[in-house]
């Protein structure tokens, strides 16, 4: 009968018919399924817990509905079938809703966008990236890499926010671009200028959008086949955001200095357009002749090219509307080929000074020309070494913005070059390329050239390099010279530029107290030590070397600058670690050690004879009791004019020698043995005959000023240098900058009569700085010398900044306003209440809360102002209070107190924003008005985005002022003890319990911040603490629903935070979630039910992973 059947079904047809009415009821089925309210609830679990089967069943699905021609034609089913798999079932499983964390303040939040209820300054859901980006400019050189921090704030804010990725990039642009504009033409000194804010706008912020749509991954089950078109919808969006950038002229106009080359941007678009080729002699000639073509480039033209060259968006870019406007002019019967340009270099044009000078004001436009220049750096004659490291450290360096990140690594590369395969001398083989790296030494030297390195992340590599050359060229005798247009170069001048940048990468002047007491609460960047910097490099050299490691393309590229493939410590280098623990013993105790007789003592006393020579022939002074044996005077010899000559000494014997040269000199001033203009004279000499001994001279000081034991000079203009010419215009202009903040500044000279007094040390450094010419020789020492004498001002007691800033000023006019400045950052460093009026004052005018003196349209333009300095029309103005602060809070020692008055501060910007919503007359409008819910729900949508905003600027101002480290301690102890306290937030005001349910969902967005600006959203943490520090707050609010914690805060603050963390959580960092105890989530749903919320305890454990699915379905079952 089976052999009949078979046979009759394959007769007539029947098998294939019942084949196909199965297929369409199977899938009919499926679909039933999802759309059942149980079913759909399990299988979404599944989906988001077993992807691997997911995958399978999916593709399984998709095989069944593309090759079933009954499928086929029911053209609705697969269609569903495609929606339901991929976007939409399940939802209650999914935590995408804001609605359900905001639904107990105002029903309906949704409706209005929150962007909607910040006015003007919808950049304000952006905030983070404004003041993260300026405070990268504040000139303290971070080993972190920007581009990863910024692509994961990028990242975070996205999420939080819940934008697309259009609106994400261009508030990354938007932040970007008012970096720039803040500061057009910044004031003089020794701090990044407009160099520094174009890298960021044009290199930084491109490469953060590279590493974002590189390493983020769609939320698809079938991800193979989604990712290419994810990166083209994300490709689009970039695309847009570009666009629209073209809306706004005012932050597009390009600052003077780089009108050039946004016209040569430009150029490029309409040259292409024209049909010539862009790598044509022709667009050389346009370089140099900026009146070749008609036309006006802006910066939109410059982001766009450094899109291009790194292949995130293509040249159709140039047939944008409007995007070229302009005409060329014929081109001009002179052969082009003959004008001086990369082309030529290209075509192998030996490097004529001619050519050198073009290529060195002119950046490589591609990786290309740059590896040219590069090889002839590497095996070139002597001299073509020497012109082409001269090249790759000018214009590509700095301007090189759209090959920018491979220059620094190309400069990492010259000053560690490898040893030659034939090489045979008994010298080290970095002697012979010592002409070489003092020009690139030189070269980078300025302060933005050392932020490019800081902010692409090469610091430890950098350092690593730098601490080799020292080593070695520390070591050799002075004889060893190059001579080079007429000026010889000695080793010790090789040695002095790489050890004065090595050391201008680390806090060496900074008492190693100050975070062996503080630990991981330290301020950002204050643990940075030779060990710390090593240890970073190695570590780039494991993670490059570990194959099981996520793929990092920002690791492998500063990978790549490392010519050795091998970890480095610091006893690698045994001459530098010997000068470093003296350094780290003079910074603890006072000076000892010293015996008469031996090496140190007699290099000491040629140091002295040598500093002091003029006054040894004149006088028979003696240097003083602090030196037993060491004199200014004839110790050995009659004063013979060879006797008094510079000494032959290594760099590191002498760098051993002079902190007890530095103490003697110092001492015999202060026991009126040596005039203080002969003490800055003679520090003056040392300083010249070895300018890394600077370093040490900086060290001596900061370290004795602590101590307290020196008489206080008297800066009248007879001894000392008088600052009485110019104090009251600096206390003027000190008023006029703070007085924004509402700040009072303490009189400089209490009725008039105070003379102005410096501690001996301070006094002693800032006569020494006076002393040197503002020239290209010094500037690379002041910028060592600058920030290092501000921080010892800044430590010494008020007016001792004001007094330095005034003296210095009398020196270099050009410098008063970042002098003026430096001294009105002192007023903060003094008073802690000045501390919490300034955040008061960041708040109120990010939000717009604030009364008299500060805008209150409130948002980024608000907090961040428009740059500082005297070039404004009517001289100097009050600086912004967010500028203020970020220029402070690296000085404020207690940062546990600091955030303790960043939690204050945004409460009571909570406080204010609740009774504003809550005042009489918006009650009686809402109970007149015929629509008076819809009323009362924007009311409370817009308070709520307004607490959103408090939220997000103070958990920035923690994550800057000191790190994970600090909001570990947040996490764990300081919110803990918050809903421990009471808080009677609602005193004296009509906004009842709204106070403390917005109070709590601020709490939330901040908690929820901090944790993401610390340790990211990602499924692989920058950190293993991450998952240590988020279970233990999810047991402490698991104790706390539990009853095993008694709580002292209100119950409606209570519950609204946890409501809201937990939500933010589920939404926006699902991944959290999975790395708490699967218990604790658990406990953690039991009570969130017992509070009715349901969906988000389900939602919960959904997100827990596999260990948590039996308990989700079984809450799934039981709500039905």
């Amino acid at each position: 009968m089976d052999t009949d059947g078979e046979g009759y079904c394959q007769r007539n047809g029947y098998g294939e018919k019942l084949q196909k009415i199965n297929s369409a009821k199977s899938t009919e089925l499926i679909l039933q399924f999802m759309q059942h309210k149980v079913t759909s609830k399990l299988l979404s679990l599944a989906r988001e817990n077993m992807p691997s089967h997911w995958g399978s069943f999916t593709q399984r699905l998709q095989l069944l509905s593309s090759n079933s021609m009954t499928l086929r034609n029911l053209s609705v089913l697969p269609e569903m079938l495609q929606h339901l798999l991929f976007y939409d079932f399940g939802g209650s499983c999914k935590s995408g809703k804001h609605m359900e964390f905001c639904a107990f303040i105002a029903p309906g939040f949704m409706a209005f966008p929150a962007c909607q209820f910040l006015g003007s300054s919808r950049s304000s859901l952006w905030i983070p990236i404004d003041l993260y980006l300026e405070d990268c400019i504040d000139g303290s050189v971070a080993a972190t890499n920007a581009i990863e921090i910024l692509s994961g704030l990028v990242r975070t804010l996205k999420a939080v926010n819940d934008s697309t990725w259009h609106d994400a990039f261009l508030g990354l642009w938007m932040a970007s671009l008012r970096l720039v504009q803040r500061e057009r033409d910044p004031h003089e000194g020794p701090v990044p200028r407009l160099d520094s804010r174009l890298c960021i706008l044009l290199s930084i912020a491109t490469l953060a959008i590279a590493d974002i749509i590189e390493e983020e991954k769609p939320d698809l089950v079938d991800e193979v086949k989604q990712t290419n078109q994810w990166k083209e919808k994300v490709g689009r969006d970039l695309v847009t955001s570009l666009q629209q950038l073209g809306d706004y002229d005012s932050l597009l106009v390009p600052p003077p200095s780089v009108i050039s080359a946004a016209n040569q941007a430009a150029a490029k678009a309409m040259i292409f357009l024209s049909g010539l080729p862009v790598g044509c002699a022709y667009f050389d000639w346009t370089n140099i002749n900026d009146n070749s073509i008609s036309f006006s480039g802006n910066l939109r033209h410059l982001i766009v090219e450094s899109c291009i060259s790194r292949k995130l968006i293509d040249t159709s870019a140039y047939f944008w509307p409007g995007y070229v406007s302009g005409k060329m002019k014929p081109i001009p019967h002179t052969s082009p080929g003959q004008v001086p340009g990369w082309s030529m270099l290209i075509k192998g044009a030996p490097l004529t000074p001619s050519l050198v000078n073009t290529l060195s004001k002119s950046p490589a436009s591609s990786l290309t020309e740059l590896e040219k220049i590069f090889e002839v750096a590497l095996n070139g004659s002597d001299d073509e070494k020497v012109s082409a490291a001269s090249i790759i450290c000018s214009a590509s360096l700095i301007r090189g913005w759209c090959i920018q990140e491979h220059t620094v690594r190309f400069v990492v590369k010259l000053l560690s070059p490898p040893v030659p395969i034939d090489y045979s001398g008994n010298d080290n083989h970095l002697i012979s390329h010592g002409h070489m790296m003092n020009v690139v030494l030189t070269g980078i030297s300025s302060v933005d050239c050392v932020q490019v390195f800081s902010y692409h992340g090469l610091v430890p590599e950098l350092a690593g390099a730098l601490m080799a050359i020292c080593e070695v060229f520390g070591a050799c005798v002075p004889n060893i010279t190059w001579t080079t247009s007429g000026e010889e170069i000695t080793a010790l001048s090789v040695f002095s530029n790489a050890f004065i940048l090595l050391l201008r990468l680390w806090k060496f002047n900074h008492p190693p107290l100050e975070y062996c007491i503080m630990g991981d609460g330290a301020p950002v960047g204050s643990q940075l030590t030779p060990e710390y910097l090593l240890l970073l490099r190695n570590a780039h050299l494991f993670s490059s070397c570990n194959p099981m490691r996520k793929h990092d393309r920002n690791v492998e590229m500063s990978t790549m600058s490392m010519t050795s493939a091998q970890p480095i410590f610091v006893d690698s280098f045994p001459k530098l670690k010997v000068w470093y623990r003296q350094h780290q013993a003079c910074l603890a105790s006072t000076l000892s050690g010293l015996v008469h007789g031996t090496p140190v003592h007699q290099n000491v006393d040629g140091l002295l004879n040598m500093m002091f020579r003029k006054i040894s022939r004149g006088h028979g002074q003696s240097a003083g009791p602090g030196i037993s044996g060491s004199s200014l005077s004839n110790s050995s010899a009659p004063g013979s004019e060879d006797y008094y000559a510079r000494p032959m000494l290594p760099a590191w014997d002498i760098m051993e020698a002079v902190p007890f040269v530095v103490d003697a000199a110092l001492s015999a001033c202060s026991h009126d043995k040596l005039f203080p203009r002969e003490l800055a004279t003679g520090l003056k000499e040392l300083a010249d005959f070895l300018p890394a001994s600077l370093a040490t001279i900086v060290s001596y000081f900061s370290a004795e000023v602590t101590r307290g034991v020196w008489k206080p000079a008297f800066m009248n203009g007879t001894d000392w240098p008088s600052p009485a010419a110019n104090l009251s215009t600096v206390e003027d202009n000190i008023k006029k900058i703070v007085a924004a903040t509402g700040v009072d500044v303490p009189s400089l000279a209490a009725g008039g009569s105070s003379q102005a007094t410096l501690p001996l040390p301070l006094a002693a450094f800032v006569s020494l700085t006076i002393t040197y010419k503002l020239d290209k020789a010094s500037e690379r020492f002041l910028n060592l010398a600058g920030p290092a004498l501000e921080n010892l001002a800044a430590s010494c007691p008020w007016p001792s900044m004001p007094i330095v800033a005034a003296l210095w000023t009398q020196k270099v006019k050009r410098w008063s306003d970042f002098l003026v400045f430096s001294a009105s950052r002192t007023v903060f460093h003094h008073n802690n209440d000045s501390v919490a009026q300034l955040l008061r004052s960041c708040f109120a005018a990010t939000l717009g809360l604030s009364d008299a003196q500060i805008s209150t349209n409130g948002g980024v333009g608000s907090l961040l102002g428009h740059g500082f300095g005297s070039h404004f029309s009517g001289g100097l103005s009050p600086v912004a209070p967010g500028i203020l602060y970020l220029r402070v809070y690296r000085c404020i020692k207690d940062i546990i107190l600091l955030t303790e008055e960043i939690l204050s501060s945004m409460m009571q910007s909570v406080k204010q924003i609740a009774v504003g919503v809550s005042s009489k007359e918006k009650i009686e409008k809402m109970k007149n008005t015929k629509h008076g819910l819809r009323y009362s729900q924007a009311s409370l949508a817009a308070a709520m985005a307004q607490a959103k905003v408090a939220a997000a600027l103070g958990a920035t101002f923690v994550w800057l002022s000191g790190g994970s480290g600090l909001i570990q301690a947040l996490i764990q102890e300081m919110l803990p003890s918050w809903f421990l306290s009471s808080h009677k937030l609602d005193e004296g005001n009509s906004a009842g319990s709204l106070i403390y349910i917005l109070g709590g969902y601020a709490l939330a967005y901040f908690t929820l911040l901090c944790g993401m600006f610390a340790w990211g959203i990602d499924s692989a943490p920058v950190s293993k603490r991450r998952a240590r520090i988020i279970e233990s707050h999810m047991e402490f609010l698991a104790s706390a629903i539990d009853g095993k914690i008694s709580l002292g805060c209100d119950l409606a603050m209570w519950r609204a935070y946890v409501t809201g963390f937990l939500g933010l959580v589920v939404r926006c960092a699902p991944d959290w979630v999975k790395e708490v105890n699967v218990g604790v989530v658990k406990r953690l749903s039991r009570g969130l039910r017992q509070w009715k919320e349901d969906d988000l305890a389900l939602a919960l454990l959904c997100k827990r992973g596999v260990e948590a699915m039996g308990a989700a379905a079984e809450m799934i079952l039981a709500g039905e």
